[in-house]
């Protein structure tokens, strides 16, 4: 339960009656709304307020069941289907407008209206968020709860004492000097008062539905227990929520921390233990070559493609690269030692850089743009279904077993990327901040290449060009990287091992 939460729910139990004892004793909520009504008959013979033509009172018959009375009419209705909840004995229900009046202020103009208090202008100017600004007028004098009426500051709540000018976006809630306006104030927020504004561009408080609102009104006694109550919790719920906060972030933190140091460990070969009997890297060096050399032969690659560097230990522990009959040292190109069954090698070496698709005009696809790839360490993403002549051109192609990332940021830092699968007919395109990797058979695990993408190796190390908002990755930033191979089956534990984790990192 966050901060939020817990307020609302001591607020819930304030406006039930749960939230500090009943006592006997006290004067009942009935006499209250005697007052009220004895008030608001002195008020319409005053002509300062309007005769309420559909003025009614809720009472309880002895069937147990709830009633309104219209006194004009004298018609009587059971409305127990509109009570929501028993309250306790000495509470009445009644409608909020039997209890008090909202009205908004009046406009000012803004010349009149000044930042600072001084003695030619001593009054608070009130808006919908409070505090405006200080005047030379006043057009209320009291104790209110203060309510925002229009746009964002909709449903706003604020309390007002003394002499102050209430704005035309100020609505002045007047409970008749009977009604704790602290109690008001917080059974308004209990309210949710967001929930009765008009449904526009610039939303509005519907004054009159609110007032027809049902209102759990507790004797006087109560309501001033209650707010006290709810006075010493809430900076109580204050400092629960700084601290849950806290804490969120800090586990938020750790969480990002741990899955960055699962993710290092594991292209680095301390995740899971190595087993001599699963074999070398090598070997499956060896095996994307001779498919290299089969889509050579039927067209589907280029020839220039099977010039692949060979990287190796010296005797003297350094590290070299061999491309044709030239070898050079990289040592300082190595971030890090990798187990004895692992190999180093060039990105652009083992996999196909952003492949293309070929396929009918008509055939159904996928098509992903940027906001369908999800921001997390995983593979979500969703798709729309088109022609495939809809978007074979302008967009970069990817199929079923394809693993993409974006090049731009700040979605790379925030590793938006997918494993491609089950697309329609097994193909797909998208936006063009994608760089899309394609295996030569099943030589690669593909969810170790993502924990490959996903890793700090991969995400802090890189370099970008382009304008501060709109950054990509240098040209053969993913090409050239060095990439830390295992085993096949090493990188089938591994996956199986990050996925066990993360499940119960989740819980």
């Amino acid at each position: 339960m966050n901060g939020k939460q817990l307020k609302n729910s001591i607020l819930q139990w304030a406006i039930q009656g749960k939230l500090v004892p009943q006592d006997p004793n006290d004067e009942p909520a009935s006499v209250l709304l005697e007052k009220i009504r004895t008030e608001k008959a002195r008020l319409v013979k005053e002509g300062k307020i309007k005769k309420d033509k559909n003025e009614s009172f809720i009472f309880r018959g002895d069937d147990n069941s709830y009633y309104e009375k219209f006194l004009a009419t004298r018609e009587v209705k059971c409305i127990d289907e509109e009570i929501p909840f028993e309250i306790p004995n000495g509470w009445e229900w009644c409608r909020l407008k039997h209890m008090c009046s909202m009205q908004a202020g009046k406009n000012i103009s803004a010349s009149k209206i000044y930042d600072e208090k001084s003695v030619l202008h001593p009054y608070r100017c009130v808006g919908g968020n409070g505090l405006r600004g200080f005047t030379n007028i006043f057009n209320t004098e009291g104790h209110f709860a203060i309510v925002g009426r229009q746009g964002a500051l909709c449903g706003c709540l604020n309390i007002e004492s003394g002499k102050f000018y209430a704005t035309e976006h100020a609505v002045v809630v007047n409970s008749y000097n009977i009604i704790s306006s602290l109690f008001i104030y917080h059974f308004f927020t209990a309210l949710n008062l967001n929930q009765y504004a008009t449904a526009t561009a610039q939303p509005g408080l519907a004054v009159s539905n609110i007032m027809e609102v049902f209102i759990p009104l507790p004797p006087l006694s109560e309501q001033h227990r209650i707010v006290s109550k709810i006075e010493e919790l809430l900076p109580l719920v204050k400092t629960y929520e700084r601290a849950q906060n806290g804490l969120n972030t800090l586990n938020v933190s750790l969480n990002e921390q741990l899955r960055k140091s699962i993710l290092q460990e594991a292209i680095q070969g301390r995740l899971v233990s190595q087993i001599t009997d699963e074999g070398l890297a090598q070997e499956l060096i060896e095996q994307i070559r001779l498919e290299k050399l089969q889509l050579v032969k039927e067209g589907k690659l280029k020839k220039s493609a099977l010039s692949n560097s060979v990287i190796y230990k010296g005797d003297d522990n350094k590290y070299f690269e061999k491309i044709g009959k030239t070898v050079i040292d990289v040592t300082d190109e190595i971030p890090f030692e990798i187990p004895v069954t692992w190999q180093w090698v060039r990105t652009k070496d083992i996999f196909q850089i952003n492949p293309k698709n070929i396929a009918e005009d008509n055939c159904i696809s996928a098509f992903i743009p940027m906001e369908k790839i999800c921001a997390t360490y995983g593979s979500e993403f969703s798709y729309d279904k088109v022609q495939w002549k809809t978007i074979k051109t302008g967009y970069t192609h990817f199929a079923d077993g394809d693993v993409a990332f974006a090049k731009i940021t700040p979605c790379f830092q925030n590793r938006k990327s997918a494993i491609f699968h089950n697309l329609p007919n097994g193909i797909g395109a998208g936006t063009t901040e994608l760089k899309v990797l394609r295996q030569f058979g099943e030589t690669i695990n593909r969810w170790y290449l993502l924990f490959f993408l996903e890793s700090p190796y991969f995400i802090d190390e890189a370099t970008f060009k382009g304008t501060a908002n709109q950054q990509r990755i240098t040209s053969g930033y993913l090409e050239n990287k060095l990439f830390p191979l295992p085993p096949l089956q090493e990188q089938n534990r591994i996956e199986n091992h990050i996925k066990a984790i993360a499940s119960i990192m989740s819980r």
